[in-house]
């Protein structure tokens, strides 16, 4: 997902926070940039949703930002992944002692 957000050029909005509108009055290309990062926002947001199972859509579409949808995300899923990443680390480690049996020591993998 983030290298086709990339490729979009919108995966910079993923790290920017809103931005805010400090001067009084506002000069237009401050509204303008405001409205541009709102616009790539929207669009980015919505590839990730789009990219998403349906039951997780329902969820996620609840956020405000697209960079709170992908931390979201991150935190979810990168804590999964880490443990998976150790059960298939040790699985590589397996070594097989042929006396023993092989479905017990499956077992205590």
């Amino acid at each position: 997902m983030l290298f086709y957000l990339t490729t979009l050029n919108l995966a910079h909005i993923l790290r920017q926070d809103v931005p805010v509108l400090n001067e009084n009055p506002a000069t237009r290309e401050t509204v303008a940039a405001i409205d541009a990062w709102t616009q790539s926002d929207f669009l980015c947001k919505n590839d990730i949703l789009n990219g998403l199972d349906d039951t997780l859509y329902d969820i996620y579409v609840a956020f405000k930002t697209a960079g709170e949808v992908l931390e979201s995300l991150e935190k979810k899923y990168k804590i999964e992944d880490a443990g998976s990443n150790k059960f298939v680390g040790r699985f590589v480690d397996l070594k097989i002692v042929y006396s023993k049996p092989v479905l017990k020591q499956v077992e205590d993998l």
